[in-house]
């Protein structure tokens, strides 16, 4: 078992207070966004024995497990992350395996760089990801019916936005979000800035449920993104609950600190909400134009105290332990890889004492109990 040491990602949205809380240190004054725990070779976690993704490469039955390796190759099929956000991340989705696949392969047919900036896909493997709330945390999710979305529009009173509303009124639904988006992200950009400082003032003069995309139109003033965000769920997260997202839903994360897990991959098509590119073809062939509920996930408990989120993805599975004072200790050993986090008290995973924000990797098949009090999240795999 090899305690964690990670690396902070400093991105511009990251709060500058939110992990330095949960670390127990002292902010730096500049933004960190998300605290990684894996053996992505981006940032991968160091050890005593060196660094995570060096150690699964030197022998990864060894540190993975055969059931792990004979499933999702010799490497580990998920990343862990601690996620602040202080200000909103990108208006995204992610895609499917095949859609990853032949998107990736195109673009190495292509022989377009991988950090080229007009470069959709950095690998071939999807991302479905679930982000579980640590304080009370905001996101969009998933489409609104049409009809919701049309009378939220209509509020702000823009007549510029009169087309998009009386589109959002055709059927079948599916084929109204797809051509409402679609105009909204190939709109004139000098119009549409003008629709987006006018919805913003609407917004933040009616308040209520319209407030949070006077919030974004201040943070992105002239990006089509604020308009087509509400389209979207929005969601408010308690501490203890979480969301899935999958293949084709479109999301972003608006404020809060949580626990984020995700299929080791990097691919993500944006649709607003950023000064990145926009590959508007490849989007419109990978969202799912569907309304839905967003499925607000509460964990399972177990008679042994394990709190399960539960998933239909196999690369990660994700649970919690919330450990009174005196209670009985938790065997945690298991034929596929761990990650441990602990996010409060003291736990002790075999002799490690954990404090909040401290992590281990847990070899498969390494004898573990868990034990003390504290919040312990558990990451491992489906195999």
């Amino acid at each position: 078992m090899d305690r964690l040491v990670n690396t902070v990602r400093p991105y511009a949205w990251g709060s500058t207070t939110s992990i330095p809380r949960l670390l127990g240190t002292d902010p730096t004054g500049e933004p960190q966004a998300e605290l990684w725990m894996g053996a992505h070779p981006g940032a991968p976690s160091r050890t005593a024995r060196g660094p995570l993704n060096e150690l699964i490469e030197a022998d990864p039955v060894r540190e993975l497990g055969r059931p792990s390796v004979d499933k999702f190759g010799p490497r580990l099929p998920f990343l862990l992350k601690v996620l602040a956000a202080g200000a909103p991340l990108s208006l995204q989705v992610h895609p499917d395996l095949a859609r990853a696949r032949t998107g990736f392969a195109a673009e190495e047919a292509a022989g377009i760089p991988a950090d080229a900036p007009h470069r959709t896909y950095k690998d071939a493997n999807h991302k479905p990801e679930l982000i579980c709330a640590l304080t009370p945390f905001e996101g969009l999710c998933g489409f609104r019916a049409p009809a919701e979305a049309a009378d939220l529009l209509a509020d702000l009173g823009v007549d510029t936005l009169k087309p998009y509303v009386d589109l959002l009124h055709a059927q079948p639904e599916e084929a109204a979000l797809r051509e409402v988006l679609t105009a909204l992200l190939t709109a004139d950009p000098e119009d549409m800035a003008e629709t987006v400082a006018d919805a913003a003032s609407a917004a933040g003069r009616l308040g209520g449920a319209l407030a949070p995309y006077a919030s974004l139109a201040h943070h992105y003033p002239r990006d089509p993104g604020v308009i087509a965000a509400m389209l979207l769920n929005h969601v408010r997260l308690q501490p203890g609950e979480a969301l899935y997202l999958g293949a084709g839903v479109p999301h972003a994360y608006l404020d809060g600190l949580g626990v984020e897990i995700m299929a080791n991959s990097d691919n993500v098509l944006r649709c607003g909400l950023t000064p990145k590119h926009v590959d508007v073809p490849e989007l419109l062939r990978v969202v799912r134009f569907e309304p839905s509920d967003p499925g607000v996930l509460r964990p399972e408990a177990s008679a042994t105290g394990e709190e399960v989120y539960d998933t239909p993805t196999d690369e990660f599975r994700l649970s919690r332990f919330v450990r009174a004072e005196g209670a009985a200790p938790n065997d945690l050993t298991a034929a596929t890889p761990q990650i441990l986090l602990a996010v409060a008290g003291r736990p002790r995973a075999g002799d490690l004492t954990l404090t909040p924000g401290g992590s281990v990797f847990v070899p498969a098949g390494e004898p573990l109990e868990l034990t003390g009090p504290g919040t312990v999240f558990r990451a491992t795999v489906v195999a």
